[in-house]
């Protein structure tokens, strides 16, 4: 998206400098009127006027960048994709941001971690993101996978390395019909079960000759995978949100964020209703280093909250629901047309329905999504859809502030220890009860991390 916006406005702004100077040499004469052209040194050179034509050609340009940034602003979707170091790292010393990462990384203490990958649908793409045709790598629960999408139009997800010799499905790969083919040797895959169906080479496709096929389904916007540690099937699905399906609802931005830390830190905040007041109480102007989120120059806003979290009970014992209310004062004077309620429901580890509903500013939803890419590095993928009726402003609006809070909870799980067994007071029983719902999503073989410590013991 920033990518095709950016060769937009640099092509219109070409094309405005151009039709400026167009515009220049064909009424030149207009223009020496204004009496540019009485320099001598112009008159010589043969420039007759030059000067004021280049500051119409440079206006008209700079004009034109000014209307491609302010149409942007309005109208486009807000995407902020943060890159691991970016948000949660405190460099020293003249280090970088990623040095500050991997030093942080390298020296952390983890903790007795539960197991690493729970069970449950994960969020690999999001729709608009794969177009008919398309593959895409990605890596997700310690696996590479390849994403594409057949000229059905149905999405497909199988593990990226061919069974054969291991090339990269989703390197060099195409889509033929509802299979993948293999950029080395073009063996090609089914999509809908992974069973090779066509060796170019070879008078017989094995039974066996298969890539392994990973259920998946395409909902609210999102691609996601099921993953089971035993390998069984799905145990529950993801809820329709029918405003989406039916386009009332519109996609307006998405936010990105990599998280050095276990999967179970993340949803857990939803119980810890403590750390609302100290760590999202300041306003969000003062940014999100927590080295000055308390500085006394924004102490006059404050973000007011009312939380409550419970687990749902059966059928959806895999669900829990977290109420939340938001109040804005600024100079002790409370503003309620300010006033959010949200209400955040979990379907399973890795999926959040963050449900807006505001009197005047209108409905949507933050779909909050957190995937394992690997043990202890999660990637957590915000997506808003908004009232198609409402201007796009106010959704990238409470996106983007959304993400200011977020990250100030980036900064505290990059650089936190798990505990198993915490020092708990009476008013963090939501913790413990949280950790216990959150255990349902593991099994006995559900892979841990294991760390193995060189010595020089024999």
């Amino acid at each position: 998206m920033d990518r095709r916006y950016n060769i937009t406005v640099k092509a219109a702004a070409g094309i405005g400098l151009g039709i400026g100077a167009l515009l220049i040499i064909t009424h030149g004469y207009a223009l020496d009127s204004v009496g540019l052209s009485g320099y001598p040194i112009w008159r010589k050179a043969g420039l007759i006027g030059a000067p004021l034509r280049a500051v119409v050609c440079i206006i008209a340009g700079v004009s034109l960048l000014a209307l491609g940034w302010l149409y942007r602003l309005l109208f486009c979707p807000l995407e902020l994709l943060r890159a691991p170091e970016d948000v949660g790292y405190v460099p020293v010393d003249g280090r970088s941001r990623a040095q500050a990462a991997n030093e942080v990384r390298r020296r952390r203490k983890t903790g007795d971690l539960p197991p690493v990958y729970p069970n449950g649908w994960y969020r690999v793409l999001d729709s608009h993101m794969l177009e008919r045709g398309d593959v895409k790598n990605v890596s997700v629960l310690g696996e590479q996978v390849a994403v594409f999408r057949g000229q059905d139009g149905k999405a497909y997800v199988v593990d990226a390395y061919c069974p054969h010799l291991g090339a990269n499905l989703a390197v060099g790969g195409r889509v033929v019909g509802g299979c993948i083919e293999c950029p080395f040797h073009g063996w090609q895959f089914r999509g809908e079960d992974g069973k090779c169906v066509r060796i170019p080479y070879a008078e017989k496709v094995p039974e066996f000759a298969k890539v392994r096929h990973w259920p998946s389904c395409e909902v609210n916007g999102l691609i996601l995978v099921w993953f089971h540690c035993d390998g069984e099937a799905p145990q529950w699905t993801i809820p329709e949100q029918e405003e989406i399906t039916k386009g009332e609802w519109v996609y307006r931005g998405r936010t990105e964020h990599f998280i050095n830390a276990h999967i179970e830190d993340i949803p857990e905040n939803a119980a810890d209703i403590a750390h609302l007041a100290h760590l999202h109480t300041p306003a969000i102007l003062s940014g999100v280093d927590l080295r000055y989120t308390n500085s006394k120059t924004w102490e006059f806003v404050r973000h007011d909250w009312k939380v409550q979290w419970e687990p749902e009970s059966e059928p959806n014992k895999h669900c829990s629901r977290m109420l939340v209310k938001h109040a804005l004062t600024v100079f002790g004077h409370h503003w309620p047309l300010l006033d959010v309620d949200v209400v955040a429901r979990q379907v399973g580890p890795g999926v959040v329905f963050l449900l807006f509903n505001h009197s005047f500013f209108g409905r949507g939803v933050i779909l909050h999504c957190v995937t394992p890419v690997e043990p202890l590095l999660q990637c957590v993928a915000h997506t808003i859809f908004y009232q198609s009726n409402i201007p796009p402003l106010v959704a990238k609006f409470i996106l983007k502030a959304e993400c200011i809070q977020f990250e100030r909870d980036v900064m505290i799980w990059n650089n936190k220890k798990y505990i198993s067994k915490p020092l708990l007071v009476r008013e963090d029983l939501a913790i413990q009860k949280h950790r216990r719902w959150f255990s349902q999503f593991y099994s006995a073989n559900s892979p841990r991390l294991h760390y193995q410590y060189d010595t020089l013991d024999f």
